[in-house]
């Protein structure tokens, strides 16, 4: 008798190739999944907000009906943009550079649409790239095989509630291999490219969406060494620690490297890698733990990532007052206080914690 007959699943469906493989996978070992499809996107249009939902839903209607499984619309978007874009803005104007990624799927996706729907479901499924790991007792969120598409760090910030059940169908295959799948089972979607940045905003819009909800405030580029005033910008939220495109000043390559937002001045300094962008610490507060565990002491060897990206930087842990202190092996570019640190074991495969960087004082 097949087990998965007896459990019921939500499965997130966005209309990309990535959760209609899932989709495909879920039935291919007996589960009947029910879809849904989270709507996000400002519920008006704007120049240069490009959601492209319609095409989205007909992509997952097709795959619905591929399978004869059922599928729905949830309106999310008061509890996205009060909870997610609320904390975007927020930290933007506070001078952090916040990852409106992790807080989507901790806020939104595994949770506003847990607390509406999925807690109908015995587990929620999603075509992320991550997968869960038995051992010890314990249920951990762990890397993919494809360590390129690897969105662990995205998924960081889950409880080791939420983590209680969920599911990740392809986290045991590659990209190519989910193409490979999708093209022999004559999806649509096969060749769809993968989306990139905020769901709704165009990737060349961003600049115009911060624009949009902060405004501008004029302020001064200063050279950090000399103290010399070098141009002027439109505010300090568009910017970020480390940053080098965008700056529009001649003469560079020139770097972000410091922010005065009282004064609303953005230090920056000349060079290809300039000393200043670099750091060897990173500090972390508030960390979340997707497993509960008390594995992380002072002097514990860790990876770690300071963003989404597929290599690890290692490192070891120093405990104090008010959250732990990383020391990396390797001198890290960017260091920006508001992204999130992923803190995962030595071997590189299990999530451990999970914080918002801070300025260490």
């Amino acid at each position: 008798m097949n087990s998965a007959k007896n459990k019921s699943v939500a499965l997130l469906i966005s209309g990309g190739v990535d959760s209609a493989v899932a989709c495909h996978e879920l039935v291919q070992k007996g589960y009947t999944p029910h879809l849904y499809y989270i709507a996000i996107g400002p519920e008006q249009n704007f120049e240069g907000y490009d959601c492209k939902m319609e095409e989205d839903v007909d992509l997952c209607k097709l795959i619905a009906n591929k399978y004869n499984l059922p599928f729905e619309v949830i309106p999310l978007h008061k509890e996205y943009w009060d909870g997610v874009m609320g904390y975007h803005v927020t930290s933007l104007k506070a001078g952090r550079t916040p990852n409106p990624d992790l807080l989507c799927n901790q806020l939104i996706k595994f949770g506003a649409f847990e607390e509406k729907v999925g807690y109908k479901y015995d587990f929620t499924a999603s075509g992320h790239y991550a997968s869960i790991l038995e051992e010890g007792g314990k249920r951990w969120l762990a890397t993919a095989k494809d360590k390129n598409k690897d969105q662990t760090y995205f998924l960081a910030q889950l409880s080791d509630l939420q983590l209680s059940k969920i599911m990740f169908p392809i986290g045991g295959y590659t990209k190519s291999e989910i193409r490979d799948i999708a093209r022999k089972e004559g999806f649509a979607n096969a060749e769809r490219k993968d989306s990139q940045g905020i769901c709704f905003i165009a990737r060349n819009h961003y600049r115009d969406f911060v624009g949009d909800m902060l405004g501008e405030l004029p302020g001064d580029f200063v050279e950090v060494q000399t103290g010399e005033k070098l141009g002027e910008h439109k505010g300090h939220w568009f910017f970020t620690i480390g940053q080098r495109k965008g700056l529009g000043l001649a003469g560079g390559p020139w770097f972000v490297v410091k922010k005065d937002i009282e004064k609303n001045i953005i230090y920056i300094s000349k060079g290809y890698e300039p000393v200043e962008v670099f750091s060897n610490e990173v500090f972390v507060s508030e960390l979340n733990f997707p497993t509960k565990h008390d594995m992380l002491q002072d002097g514990v060897e860790v990876s770690f990532k300071i963003r989404h990206t597929p290599t690890f930087t290692h490192g070891t842990i120093r405990m104090k007052d008010k959250g732990i202190l990383i020391e990396s092996d390797q001198k890290l570019h960017g260091v920006a206080p508001g992204q999130f640190a992923v803190i995962f074991d030595n071997d590189e495969c299990r999530v451990l914690a999970s914080g918002e960087i801070q300025l260490y004082i």
